[in-house]
C-alpha cells in the first residue's frame, strides 16, 4: 500500500474516533432519559401503575434499552483493527 492510501487510512480511523467519542455521549444521554423516565414510571401513584400510560412508558424504557444495546455493540475498535491492517 502506497503512503498517499496509508495517510487516507489514518484519516478514517482519526473518523472514527470521533464517532466512537460521539457515540458514547449518546449512549449516557439515553441512558440519563431511560433513567427519567423509570424514574417517573416508578413515582406514579399505585392506582396509575398497572394502566395505559404506565405500559406506554416501559415501552419507552424497554426500546431505550434496546437502542443503548445497539450502540453498545457497535464496534469501533474492530474496525480500526482491520483499518490497521490494510494499512499494513
Amino acid at each position: 500500500m502506497n503512503r498517499e492510501r496509508r495517510k487516507q487510512i489514518a484519516a478514517a480511523r482519526e473518523k472514527i474516533e470521533g464517532i466512537a467519542t460521539d457515540i458514547q455521549a449518546v449512549i449516557e444521554a439515553l441512558q440519563e432519559i431511560r433513567d427519567d423516565e423509570e424514574s417517573a414510571r416508578e413515582s406514579l401513584p399505585p392506582s396509575l401503575q398497572e394502566g395505559e400510560r404506565a405500559q406506554q412508558m416501559q415501552e419507552s424504557i424497554e426500546a431505550l434499552e434496546d437502542a443503548i444495546g445497539t450502540l453498545e455493540s457497535f464496534d469501533l475498535e474492530d474496525i480500526g483493527e482491520t483499518l490497521e491492517r490494510a494499512a499494513s
